[in-house]
C-alpha cells in the first residue's frame, strides 16, 4: 500500500514539476486527461523501479565521490536517474524528455522537495512498526 502512495505522489511530482519547468516535457498535451493520467503513472512507476533498483547500485558504486562532495553527488545520481527515466520511457512509447542536462537536474531537486512536503503532510513515508 505504501508503493502506490509512493508512485501516487511522485506522479503529482512530475506533473508540477513539468508545470513549473519549461525545459521539461511530459506526456502528450493533445491527449485526452485520461491518456496522460496514464502517462504520467507510468513514468512514476519507471521511476519507482529505477529508483528502487539502480539507485542503490550507483549510490554504492559513487560512495567515494559523494563524501568528497559532502552528499552533494547525489543530485548528479538522482539526475542520472530521471535521465534513464526518459530513456526507458521512450522505449515504452511514453513521453518524459528534458532540453539539458541542466533541466533534468532542476526537476530532480523539485521533485524531491515535491515529494517529501507531500510524504510529510500525508504520513505516507513513515514506518509501522508493529
Amino acid at each position: 500500500m505504501r508503493f502506490l502512495g509512493h508512485i501516487i505522489v511522485t506522479s503529482l511530482a512530475l506533473w508540477v514539476t513539468a508545470l513549473i519547468l519549461p525545459g521539461m516535457h511530459l506526456g502528450d498535451d493533445s491527449a485526452s486527461i485520461l491518456t496522460q493520467v496514464l502517462t504520467i503513472a507510468a513514468i512514476a512507476l519507471i521511476l519507482a523501479i529505477l529508483n528502487t533498483i539502480v539507485k542503490p547500485i550507483l549510490s554504492l558504486l559513487a560512495l567515494p565521490i559523494t563524501c568528497l562532495t559532502l552528499g552533494l553527488f547525489q543530485l548528479v545520481i538522482n539526475t542520472l536517474i530521471l535521465l534513464l527515466t526518459s530513456w526507458v520511457s521512450g522505449l515504452f512509447g511514453l513521453t518524459l524528455a528534458f532540453d539539458t542536462f541542466w533541466w533534468a537536474l532542476l526537476a530532480g531537486v523539485i521533485i524531491g522537495i515535491l515529494s517529501a512536503i507531500v510524504e510529510a503532510i500525508t504520513g505516507i513515508g513513515d514506518r509501522e512498526d508493529a
